[in-house]
Formats: C-alpha cells, structure tokens, sequence
C-alpha cells in the first residue's frame, strides 16, 4: 500500500511536514512565497515539489497534474499575524487575513480526502478572526466536508513550549481531537511537560553571532549563537527573576516607558524557567525586548539553536538563512511545532 499523499500550503521553512512525515504522510509538496523559508524547506524536503511564488499565483490544476495522484491531506498554515493579540490593538486589517481562502481553492480542485488547517486561537474567537473562520468553515461544508475543531496547547503533546494553537479538520466524517499524552503532573498514562531543561538543558556555552559565518546552509546545531547584547540588556537579564514578569526589575533597570508601570506585556526583557515549558518561541527569540527569552541560567537569551529545538526542529535540520539571525529567527518562530502537527495528523491518518 501507498504512503497516504499530503500537500503542505504555507509550509514555510517546514515544522509541519515534520509532523506530518511523523505520522505516515510522504510530503508530495510546499508552497511558500518567502525565499529563504522555501529554499530552507526543498533542503529538508528533497523528494517533494517545492513551490516558491505567493500562493495566490500558484495553479492548483498544475500542482494535481504534476502530484500524478490523489491527495490524502491538504494541510495549511496561513499567516497568523494579522490575528494575534499581539497586533490587535492595531485596527488595519492585514492583506494576509483572506489567505485562509486559497486553502478553499486547492481544496476544490486537489480534492482532499481531509483537510487540516491551523492558525492562532484569535482566528476563532476574535471579531476580525471569526467571520474569515465562519467563511472557511462554510465553504469547507459547501464540499460535503464534515468540519471539526479544537484548540491545542503544545505542551500537551511533547513540545517544550506554551504555545496554543487552532486546529480545523475536515473530512468525509468528522475527526476528533487528539487526546494530550502530557500534563502539569504526571498521572497514568499521561507524562508530565517536558522542560526547558529536557530539552536544552546539556548544551554547552552559545558564541556570539557572527554576520558571514553562517553564510552558507548549515545545521542547526551550528546555530548555537546569541547576539551581543548592550551593557543595559545585560544588566537586565542578570536581575531578571526565571519565570518572574517585567515588573520584577527594579526602575533604573527599565525602559522609561515602563517605569512605575505593572501593566502589558510582562514576558518583555524576561527570564525562562528550566521547570517548565518555554513561552511560546517567535520570530523575536534571541532579543530580550520581544518576549520571556533570556537564557534560564546565563546572562544571555537562548540561541537560534535552542529556539529551534524548543520549536521540534531537531539538530540535523538544515537552514538556510544566507547568514542572517533575524531570518533564522523568523523561520524558527514561524513554524507550526512538529509534535503537534504529527498528533493532530495522526488523527487524520487514522480516518483515511
């Protein structure tokens, strides 16, 4: 028997079709329109058609000539950005909110036998969110698609990460959701979270980044650098309590727009915690200003290789990011955790 197909939209630099390889599915290919991301992904993926254009230029009648059969899975991950809470209090509607309609246009001529699409839980419950969410899950039905959802919490499944995330089956009969294999504590069947300790505790000391070293496509493992931080950066992350909030420091220590304030964001210029999962990772996980990313134990933030082990990404995974942190970063905090993606798409291979 065949491996089942599946088809990864949005794929960027490739945390799901980890997942989805995981779970039994052969990867046949990947749309993305950033050029580093795409080109990070056909390294990883070298039997699957890597496709690097803007989706909505792709022809999906061209992509099922050249697949040669059909699809099991159409999975996708469309730009969260626009959702998050983190850019709600903007009121411009991003351009990128309507993409979760192009998975509707492959779906109506790849012909899935089940769809599975992922996006911030904000794509369900916020104003802007629900009524795109309402849209997608209508026309998914139109299809003779029966449409379930759920939100997960990454932890749940193995990842050593806080990160919540919206998942949407669809399928000739509905699919439930995966039941969590770990917990706060351990009971049963159930294993308790893994740590950031589990997982980045043994590595050794991270160098300092340096533009040009990194140049070429190189492991993960490679990536175990840091940038250098400023003088007061320093001092921040060396008072900063693992696991406390911003308002821990003490005010000659805070940025003046936060001094005598204990309201906002309180991961900023934060600490992690070994006992527990990390916050959720982001395109800002090596700069102590954009989250709870300092290191638990040494006055740094974590590395982009520890980000990416945090994010399932394991340490022979290739990136390339022709030497450029930000864009490592970016690919890293972009992508869907592979162990989520692998339970949520073991769900669906146990339909088909």
């Amino acid at each position: 028997m065949r491996e089942p197909l599946a088809v990864d939209l949005f794929s960027g630099a490739g945390g799901l079709s980890l997942g989805l390889k995981a779970a039994g599915f052969k990867v046949a290919a990947g749309v993305e329109m950033d050029r580093l991301a795409s080109q990070t992904y056909a390294l990883n993926n070298p039997d699957a058609i890597t496709i690097n254009d803007d989706i909505r230029n792709v022809s999906a009648w061209k992509l099922k000539k050249d697949i040669g059969r059909r699809i099991s899975l159409l999975a996708a991950c469309p730009p969260c950005q626009g959702f998050t809470s983190l850019t709600s209090k903007f009121r411009r509607d991003d351009p990128r909110n309507d993409l979760p309609s192009e998975v509707i246009r492959f779906a109506r001529i790849l012909k899935p036998k089940a769809i599975m699409f992922e996006n911030v839980p904000r794509f369900l419950t916020s104003a802007r969110g629900k009524s795109r969410f309402d849209l997608v899950k209508r026309e998914l039905e139109a299809l003779d698609y029966k449409v379930t959802y759920c939100i997960l919490q990454a932890a749940d499944f193995g990842s050593s990460q806080f990160r919540r995330r919206l998942v949407v089956f669809a399928a000739s009969s509905e699919i439930e959701p995966p039941k969590p294999t770990h917990a706060q504590t351990a009971s049963g069947d159930i294993a308790a979270w893994r740590t950031v300790k589990d997982k980045i505790g043994a590595l050794g000391p991270a160098e300092p980044f340096q533009p040009g070293k990194l140049s070429a496509p190189r492991p993960l493992a490679e990536w175990h650098v840091v940038r250098r931080l400023s003088d007061l950066n320093q001092r921040r992350l060396e008072a900063a309590v693992p696991d406390g909030a911003r308002w821990d420091l003490p005010d000659e220590l805070r940025p003046a727009c936060h001094v005598g304030s204990s309201t906002g964001f309180r991961n900023v210029y934060g600490r992690m915690s070994w006992e527990r999962p990390s916050p959720t990772i982001t395109g800002g996980c090596t700069s102590p200003s954009k989250g709870r990313f300092g290191h638990p134990e040494v006055a740094r933030t974590i590395s982009v290789r520890e980000a990416g082990l945090l994010q399932d990404f394991p340490d022979d995974y290739i990136v390339d990011a022709e030497g450029q942190i930000d864009r490592a970063c970016e690919m890293i905090g972009n992508a869907f955790p592979a162990r989520l993606a692998e339970a949520a798409a073991r769900q669906v291979m146990a339909t088909l």
